[in-house]
């Protein structure tokens, strides 16, 4: 993967997944996967809903989006990602770092500076497409026993919460990239998802 790319939500690109993956490895990413909505579903061109309780089955919620995405090798995932209609997203840019999780986020601030980079997404198989992000952002969100956090983030970490911020309001990478990038992207789509694509090219 060149420099100037990144798959937002897929670390292991498609075409390498077999020969680098162990077989144990690649099973539970296998699993994982089948466990996320794909494009066409209607969950993904939902709006979430605000979280108001905070209770264990919010953080049992938030473990298991961790878990998932960390099976599938992403490093990004949104609830709406698995059909459940909540404003809550995980995320993890370093392999070894803790998973972080941010309840009700809101883009607070965005720089004027922005940078042009492949996306992909666990969504949308296949497919990646050059989208322009802020570099810097400002995030206030709760965490997962209702704490106010701020989040202050740049270059890769940015670009993941502010992919995982349009899950949240039904938006997709393709559309937030040129035309022919998104006619490409659909092509891929077709090829890729069976079921019945609710979008049009």
């Amino acid at each position: 993967m060149a420099a100037d790319q990144v798959d937002v939500e897929v670390e292991v690109a498609e075409e390498d997944h077999p020969p680098r993956l162990d077989p144990e490895t690649r099973a539970r990413r296998d699993a994982a996967l089948k466990l996320i909505r794909k494009y066409g579903d209607p969950a993904l061109r939902s709006r979430a809903l605000e979280i108001e309780r905070f209770d264990d089955a919010l953080r049992e919620e938030i473990r298991r989006m961790g878990q998932l995405m960390h099976d599938s090798l992403g490093i990004g995932l949104a609830a709406t990602q698995l059909g459940v209609m909540h404003r809550v997203l995980v995320y993890r840019v370093e392999s070894l770092g803790a998973i972080a999780a941010l309840v009700n986020p809101v883009l607070d601030w965005a720089s004027d500076e922005v940078e042009p980079m492949d996306e992909g997404c666990l969504s949308l198989p296949g497919v990646h497409v050059e989208v322009d992000r802020p570099v810097h952002v400002r995030v206030t969100a709760q965490d997962e026993r209702g704490e106010d956090i701020v989040v202050e983030a740049s270059g890769l970490e940015a670009r993941v919460i502010q992919h995982e911020l349009d899950h949240l309001d039904g938006v997709l990478i393709v559309d937030r990239t040129s035309r022919d990038q998104r006619k490409q992207a659909m092509r891929t789509l077709r090829e890729t998802v069976p079921a019945p694509l609710g979008d049009a090219a």
